[in-house]
């Protein structure tokens, strides 16, 4: 049976299976892709393909609605939160449609003798490998797909297991789009099977977001093939509250940065750092708003968190909390499960000793901890082996800018939550990844930066 299925993790049934593609079928796709980058590229211009890729994200707009009723029952998004998926994905592919000539173009060097002069010319990679994970099943491939398409790479793309129905109906809008047929190609490939793209030679780069783990297996396997390679992990980011002027405003803001997605977000706010003068009024008012979000049917516009992704995400968060509560932490709020809805839970006295403590939990499970000071509080921060996002609510601007400082994160979001854009870079440091996507710099990763200098 092939590892691609649609199974609603609302009801356990499973909707639909694809195959997995064939050895010969997968070495065929990559000499296809290969070509396709060869004859394109150089036929095109950098405008004629942010053309291309302006379609791309007209048509996500266009329809919304079937393509958020899919990842609803591929993976429980609910589906107001489904819709807003696919239109950052138009805000995205629109971002890079209107600023790629920009940001490709050629870029002046100062020589220090003067002789000449020289340039910097943005050339495309090749066939890149995009590893996608099933958390946002279209922006994922929105933020790697429309900027390397735009340069001119050709994409090969490997989705999750569990979304192999947005992943078809993606490559489907490539076509529709105008690109060429071999531009864009979905593979439904095993893991096995993934480790032979990236040691092709034709293949020059992969980007994977998705777990610690995968990432280290790719990173592994691509290392040893000399390939360049982005990284998205995992995060166990912190919300620091060090003060407010609006104790309710804080709240809602916590609250909202934990359960967005059902709480599946690899840079949502995981543990809530806050000073002793405001912990036990925080916490109190944060377990009643958060143990007030209750799980529903993610097809419904009512509904803020559905359920989570699969029965084997729901048996690892549930073990995470019981061994959570074994070593130590109180139970504050929440801990129950129904088939895969999960509800909103509260944990406390997390101590240093306890595993759950460095974990990064994957659904609506907020950890809340008490500080003495600031210094403690940015201590506490940076005690995970995760650098991906943070969040730092103080009235104090000096106090916030030099928290953030030291913060050791990929991002840090002062006194806003869910800020993300198309223009802002996104990515982390330590064991969350390395490389960015979006802005500027998420369309400087793939690409060739060939220095060409002429004489005078």
């Amino acid at each position: 049976m092939s590892d691609y299925a649609v199974v609603n993790p609302a009801t356990g049934e499973t909707v639909k299976t694809y195959p997995t593609i064939g050895d010969d079928e997968l070495k065929d796709a990559i000499g296809r892709a290969d070509a396709a980058q060869r004859a394109w590229a150089p036929s095109t211009t950098v405008e004629e393909r942010a053309a291309l890729v302006r379609r791309v994200g007209e048509l996500h707009v266009e329809q919304r609605e079937r393509l958020a009723e899919i990842i609803v029952r591929e993976m429980g998004k609910p589906v107001e939160q489904a819709l807003a998926e696919v239109d950052f994905c138009g805000d995205i592919y629109g971002f890079y449609a209107d600023n790629a000539p920009r940001l490709l173009a050629d870029e002046p060097i100062d020589l220090l003798d003067g002789d000449g002069s020289a340039f910097i010319r943005r050339s495309p990679y090749g066939v890149v490998l995009g590893i996608m994970p099933w958390n946002f099943p279209y922006y994922q491939v929105a933020r790697f797909a429309g900027p390397n398409l735009a340069i001119g790479n050709t994409v090969l793309l490997k989705h999750a297991p569990q979304c192999p129905e947005s992943a078809e109906a993606i490559e489907q809008i490539y076509r529709e789009a105008g690109f060429p047929a071999d531009a864009y190609i979905n593979i439904y490939a095993t893991n096995e099977q993934i480790e032979t793209v990236i040691a092709d030679p034709r293949v020059r780069g992969v980007s994977l977001t998705g777990s610690e783990r995968a990432g280290a297996a790719v990173a592994e396997i691509a290392g040893r093939n000399l390939k360049k390679v982005v990284l998205e992990l995992g995060g166990s980011d912190p919300f620091i509250l060090l003060s407010t002027d609006d104790l309710d405003a804080a709240v809602e803001n916590a609250v909202a940065a934990r359960v967005d997605n059902t709480g599946q977000s690899c840079n949502a706010a995981k543990r809530f750092i806050v000073v002793d003068e405001l912990y036990e009024p925080f916490l109190e008012k944060f377990t009643e708003a958060i143990t007030a979000v209750k799980p529903g049917d993610p097809s419904s516009p009512e509904t803020e968190i559905g359920p989570l992704s699969s029965s084997t995400a729901t048996e690892r968060l549930d073990d995470q909390v019981r061994r959570a509560v074994q070593g130590g932490a109180k139970l504050v709020a929440g801990g129950d499960r129904d088939g895969n809805f999960f509800s909103t839970t509260v944990l406390t006295d997390i101590g240093p000793e306890n595993d759950a403590r460095y974990e990064e939990f994957f659904g609506p499970v907020a950890s809340v901890y008490r500080v003495g000071s600031e210094e403690e509080a940015v201590a506490l921060a940076n005690d995970t082996p995760y650098g991906l996002g943070s969040y730092v609510m103080t009235t104090d601007p000096d106090q916030a800018l030099r928290v953030a400082d030291r913060i050791e994160a990929g991002m840090v979001f002062v006194n806003l939550v869910g800020a993300d854009g198309a223009e802002l870079p996104f990515g982390g440091v330590k064991r969350s990844g390395f490389g960015r996507e979006l802005g500027r710099y998420g369309i400087d990763e793939f690409v060739n930066k060939k220095l060409i200098r002429v004489g005078g």
